[in-house]
């Protein structure tokens, strides 16, 4: 999310969302903290959306709420998506969404903009022109240079030249793929691949990728009609894209090539082929729970042939190398993007050359690499400076940065207040930080439970101290450590007076603090502790 901002008005590019890392434990999706924009609400005048990938619109329902007002500018495709998003969370009859087309210029205020057509790995991305009183910022999105699209629309480079020679006050241009030197591969190049294993497949072929990969899935049904095959469309996010596509003409589905399900095992093996989500090894996506035996109707058998045509989103490694054990485990063929080529998946964003080139259309004043780590948007930057197309500064800048722009000069004044909300989906509840780090200490060091009844009357302990452990240590029946735990706590109520004893609250606090301590002492962990007192 990026906003720009002149005077007293504003307009916001994308709302993305993230998915969570192994850390974060019980997370489902974290979306930007917006306080900023709340606390300026009547100035924001626009939501402009570069296209429809989860990280640029996934937010959209859990901000539009305290955004009402703001009108939402997309593309055809973007806004189908954004319409099933909307309409799931009840808040599609509120909304203000405009459709745009690249070439249609928009006047947003003191913001001119015009929606610049992109290459990209999902159909119907562009690039912003913002044209301000100060001067024009060229936003890029994510899109890489693609001359040979399967849909033809190639990528406007006359308009971006035409704006670069007009004079560009500052570009922001996507990192992402900043350290792959070269170009990046067209999609037609999976084409060659995806052919070559329908054509060898003796048996099912099963093709997982990103639901929003248009282009990829329309490979895919292409090639299941030239080889004779059905095709079971799995996953709910499958489903609804590729309707979404197929309804705005993005996508040509052959008459009667889609089957159900429990259709699929009326017909031979060879006759058949899957689309399904689930690459990045989603526990309750498609294919995951097909790796384990646990999808309806459908079995992985052996001699069937599974691809994974996505890249592996760091930090997904783990899961992603569990599934694929699981599929071979079934004795079937996989194939996934392992640096064969021709590959089985290509990227959609742009190389090393071809953020050159982009530089160099443009030739800027100033420039701010977007989308990427750090050494991304590091990487990026030393592309500019080897290619001398930036005027006048480089400027790097992190999350809540706020880069003031004059018509001589670009410097970092300040930031605003930015972070990650944490949203369990299944609840669509905030999940607050000290929440996440229970979890996290819970998950690290465990939790003991020492449990006593205590006589409120006489201060007295009734019965035997028990402790419960759950992710601590293991305890068998003798152990020395529980033992020891146990004698600590009937230390702690021996040395304590009537009136702590017989006061709930402080005679848990010393129970907990004393024991704690003990046990970091004994097994350097720290568990959480937590007393339980049975009143008498």
């Amino acid at each position: 999310m990026l906003v720009f901002r002149y005077e007293d008005q504003m307009v916001v590019v994308d709302a993305g969302l993230m998915f969570p890392d192994e850390e974060l434990l019980g997370i489902d999706i974290m979306v930007p903290d917006i306080s900023f924009l709340i606390e300026n609400a009547s100035q924001v005048k626009a939501i402009l959306l570069t296209h429809g990938h989860e990280d640029h619109i996934g937010g959209l329902p859990f901000i539009l709420p305290a955004l009402m007002h703001v009108p939402v500018y997309g593309t055809r495709y973007t806004l189908g998506l954004v319409r099933s998003k909307l309409e799931e969370h009840g808040l599609l009859q509120q909304a203000k969404l405009v459709t745009v087309q690249p070439r249609q210029v928009e006047q947003i205020g003191e913001f001119r903009v015009e929606f610049i057509h992109v290459t990209h790995s999902i159909v119907d991305a562009v690039m912003m022109a913002i044209t301000t009183p100060v001067g024009t910022i060229l936003h890029t999105g994510d899109f890489k240079i693609d001359s040979s699209p399967l849909d033809g629309q190639v990528m406007d480079l006359p308009t971006i030249a035409e704006y670069g020679s007009r004079g560009v006050l500052a570009l922001f241009s996507d990192s992402t793929n900043s350290e792959r030197p070269g170009f990046t591969p067209s999609e037609t190049t999976v084409i060659e691949r995806l052919d070559e294993i329908f054509h060898h497949a003796r048996k099912k072929v099963v093709v997982c990728c990103f639901t929003s990969s248009i282009h990829r899935i329309q490979i895919v049904l292409d090639l299941a009609e030239k080889y004779n095959r059905k095709v079971v469309l799995a996953g709910r996010s499958m489903l609804a894209n590729t309707k979404t596509a197929s309804d705005l003409g993005f996508l040509r589905v052959p008459e009667g090539i889609l089957i159900r399900p429990q259709d699929a095992r009326k017909l031979p093996p060879e006759r058949t082929a899957m689309l399904m989500t689930g690459s990045q090894g989603e526990p309750m996506a498609a294919l995951p729970r097909l790796a384990v035996g646990d999808y309806k109707n459908i079995v992985i058998e052996p001699g069937d042939s599974v691809v994974i045509s996505a890249r592996v989103i760091p930090g997904n490694e783990k899961t992603i190398s569990r599934m694929i054990n699981h599929i071979y485990k079934r004795e079937a063929h996989v194939y996934y993007d392992d640096g064969s080529l021709p590959p089985v998946h290509v990227s959609g964003h742009a190389s090393a050359e071809e953020l050159k080139l982009m530089l160099n259309l443009v030739r800027p004043k100033f420039f701010v690499p977007i989308h990427g780590e750090y050494r991304q948007l590091f990487r990026h930057a030393e592309l500019a400076k080897s290619v001398h197309a930036v005027k006048k500064k480089v400027v790097i800048a992190e999350s809540g940065d706020r880069i003031q722009f004059t018509a001589d000069d670009a410097e970092i004044v300040g930031k605003v207040p930015v972070g990650r909300i944490f949203i369990d989906e299944g609840s669509l509840d905030e999940v607050e930080e000290v929440v996440v780090r229970d979890r996290r200490h819970l998950a690290e060091d465990g939790i003991v439970l020492p449990v006593l009844a205590i006589d409120k009357a006489t201060g007295k302990l009734e019965g035997q101290v028990e402790i419960i452990t759950r992710g601590f240590v293991f305890v068998d029946d003798d152990d020395s450590l529980m033992n020891d735990s146990k004698a600590r706590v009937l230390r702690t109520l021996e040395e304590s007076t009537f009136e702590e004893v017989t006061d709930w609250a402080m005679i848990k606090e010393k129970i907990r603090t004393d024991l704690r301590r003990y046990l970091f002492k004994q097994t350097s962990k720290r568990p959480l502790v937590l007393p339980v007192i049975l009143e008498i």
